[in-house]
């Protein structure tokens, strides 16, 4: 099999990096690497945001209509090559086929949402604010643009940040996840043969050093990092000291709240899929459920579904979830699933030694339940990001809210329940960005804001929505009046009266 070596994007054309340090990237159920991806030097950054930087001059005055015109040409390309985009994200993250076009998917929504272009950058006019003084506003593009994506996400989370960067007036230099570039890689590729000009979307590839490189740049304007609370949090510090407006989505720990009341099948099914899928690694999945009352005669139920859950690789169309992105993640999660046991919660189904026939290399952890979780623990305290669920059992809702407010992350969180009142009375209540109300994962559609909150998020503004037009963008105030030409002067004024 041969390997391929992923190119830097500068300029409108794929470039091979002269980095002298390279990664391989790992097939995560047969191990095999499947391409090796440059860590590019910090000269191969810098002429990455020249490219933009000088683009920047021309895209930012290129009419609103013909921005759209690229993006609707964008998202058809998307849909055409769905299946192609899945198998790369399914080759390099490992996530089920079905669960990588679904990907697709939610990336595709906000492309389609950067279709709108020519109405989400309208800004605001008073006629006659004064005495034949007109005042309006104007959405201006920033500059340069940039982004930092994790693993987990390689379609979906670029789409959170360049269309509507780029449909905005901005330019972009993208740096996504060294473990799995290649859907990536074939998304900004459809880009330009999109319409996207030389110069507007740019990729460049490395670790901590490009990171950081990106953060300190003088000439990005505006940075959008999604990932790990750790590296989110000194992303957001050192960009922000550089004079950088940056919006950082960060770390979770999601809960599910059922309710004695709720559709028992719907409620244990939707729980199972959302802590499961991608085999745990989404930072939206509800990781730890709560059940309230009476609902907690049905661990059983969640338990034999957990032991139904079919693990494979993510070729397997049938398989429930694939394997974990590298043997490191696979340690981690097995290391928290031993220290869960020994500080006492209980084990019920335990998904460590998961052997796969065919793929005996594979990093494969099969769904894990845990009881009688207490909040001091490891399992509860860090994000696992694994099959891993924790139950928790309360007796009332109040008990149920007041424990997840006291979890620091806001990232999102669901309520199962037949009742009206108890939905209103968690959405009002419960201190978290995002909430799912017989949703198991509460990530909004494209046209409204993903809005996690408190540990999970830092920066008022976050991607998609009305939120990403405000972020990616600068309001300019111009308050005029014109005279008639042979409008003479009345004397001076100096006051500031606008009359």
């Amino acid at each position: 099999m041969s390997i391929r070596e992923i190119p830097m994007y500068i300029d409108g054309q794929a470039v091979p990096s002269q980095s002298q340090e390279w990664r391989d990237v790992i097939n995560p159920a047969t191990q095999e690497v499947v391409a090796r991806v440059p860590f590019c030097t910090a000269e191969e950054v810098d002429r990455a945001v020249a490219s933009a930087k000088e683009a920047f001059k021309t895209w930012r005055k290129t009419p609103l209509a013909k921005r759209m015109r690229i993006m609707l040409t964008l998202q058809a390309l998307i849909r055409e090559h769905t299946e192609e985009l899945a198998a790369l994200i399914t080759e390099e993250h490992g996530k089920t086929l079905p669960d990588a076009a679904g990907e697709v998917g939610r990336g595709l929504e906000v492309v389609e949402h950067a279709c709108s272009i020519t109405s989400l950058q309208l800004g605001e006019l008073a006629e006659n604010a004064a005495n034949e003084v007109d005042v309006y506003t104007l959405n201006q593009p920033l500059g340069v643009g940039a982004g930092i994506t994790a693993f987990n996400f390689p379609i979906m989370l670029p789409c959170f940040m360049f269309p509507l960067a780029i449909a905005t007036g901005n330019t972009f230099v993208l740096k996504p996840s060294e473990q799995d570039p290649s859907s990536t890689m074939r998304l900004v590729e459809l880009a330009h043969e999109a319409g996207v000009p030389a110069g507007v979307l740019n990729v460049v590839h490395g670790g901590p050093d490009v990171a950081n490189q990106i953060c300190d740049h003088p000439d990005i304007k505006a940075l959008s990092f999604i990932g790990s609370t750790n590296v989110g949090t000194h992303i957001y510090r050192r960009a922000s000291e550089a004079g950088k407006r940056v919006q950082s989505m960060m770390g979770a720990k999601n809960h599910c709240v059922v309710m004695p009341d709720a559709n028992r099948s719907q409620a244990i099914n939707n729980l199972l899929g959302s802590a499961f899928g991608a085999a745990g690694q989404r930072c939206m999945a509800n990781s730890v459920v709560v059940l309230v009352g009476e609902a907690n005669q049905w661990l059983d139920d969640i338990v034999e579904g957990a032991r139904s859950m079919k693990v494979g690789p993510g070729t397997q169309r049938d398989a429930d979830l694939g394997p974990l992105v590298s043997p490191a993640a696979k340690e981690r999660v097995e290391r928290l699933i031993a220290a869960g046991e020994k500080e006492g919660a209980r084990l019920l189904v335990d998904g460590r030694g998961y052997q796969v026939e065919g793929y005996p290399n594979g990093n494969f952890v099969g769904a894990t339940v845990f009881a009688d979780v207490k909040p001091e623990m490891s399992i509860y305290r860090e994000e696992i990001f694994g099959p891993v669920l924790c139950v928790v059992s309360v007796d009332t809702l109040d008990e149920a809210i007041a424990f997840i407010n006291a979890n620091p992350n806001g990232n999102g969180t669901s309520i199962f329940t037949n009742s009206g009142w108890v939905a209103r009375r968690f959405e009002t209540d419960i201190d978290v960005g995002q909430v799912g109300i017989n949703v198991p994962i509460p990530v909004p559609v494209a046209y409204f804001s993903f809005t996690g909150s408190r540990a999970s998020k830092l920066g008022d503004l976050g991607p998609n929505g009305k939120q990403a037009i405000q972020f990616w963008t600068q309001t300019k105030t111009v308050t005029a009046r014109w005279f008639e030409p042979e409008n003479v002067s009345s004397g001076i004024n100096s006051t500031i009266s606008l009359s």
